[in-house]
């Protein structure tokens, strides 16, 4: 088993028990002077070439991404005492997968996309609405368009460790780790 195959399994028994949304994960970069920044993002893809999440390619974890593209995300699921921690570096999707997945998500969230300058300071939330109100407004009667700044991105898993709770602060960690293609596996001390 991969452990592609094993985050798999481990998300969907986070799923079956009740969690969530389980899909949430931790994203941490690094910005432009260097300074570490972690903030939640949802899984929006997985295969073996990693996980994917969306974002606004100019907003501050775009940025960060642009100038350091390597990150770290970590899964963790309290319900089943399990957490998964993924690093590796870090590439946008192609056009292709970005307009599928950007289609495939609910009308306000594709406006949305246009409204919002992802974080940069606005005056109001009046201001906000009026920006969505506009993007509304312009997409009438027809389907709204993936914006150029709205992109995936995939952590190259190079290192992916599974940690499971263990009586007595013993907890059980298997750490994969790629060496030209091949994934090595040892076992971690709690």
């Amino acid at each position: 088993m991969t452990p592609i195959d094993q985050l798999r399994t481990w998300l969907q028994e986070a799923h079956n028990s009740g969690i969530e949304m389980p899909e949430a994960m931790n994203l941490a970069t690094v910005d432009p002077d260097g300074a570490p920044s972690a903030r939640m993002v949802l899984l929006r893809g997985l295969d073996e070439r990693g996980p994917v999440f969306y974002t606004n390619s100019n907003s501050r974890k775009g940025r960060a991404l642009q100038a350091h593209p390597r990150a770290a995300l970590t899964f963790h699921w309290e319900g089943t005492g399990r957490q998964v921690r993924i690093e590796g570096p870090v590439s946008m999707v192609s056009d292709d997968e970005a307009d599928a997945y950007f289609a495939s998500r609910p009308r306000p969230s594709q406006i949305g996309a246009w409204a919002s300058d992802q974080s940069s300071v606005i005056p109001s939330r009046e201001f906000l609405m009026g920006r969505y109100a506009e993007a509304a407004e312009r997409f009438e009667g027809r389907e709204v368009d993936r914006p150029p700044h709205w992109r995936g991105y995939r952590v190259d898993p190079h290192r992916i460790e599974f940690w499971e709770h263990g009586a007595h602060r013993l907890h059980d960690r298997t750490v994969y780790t790629r060496e030209n293609d091949e994934w090595v596996v040892e076992l971690l001390a709690p």
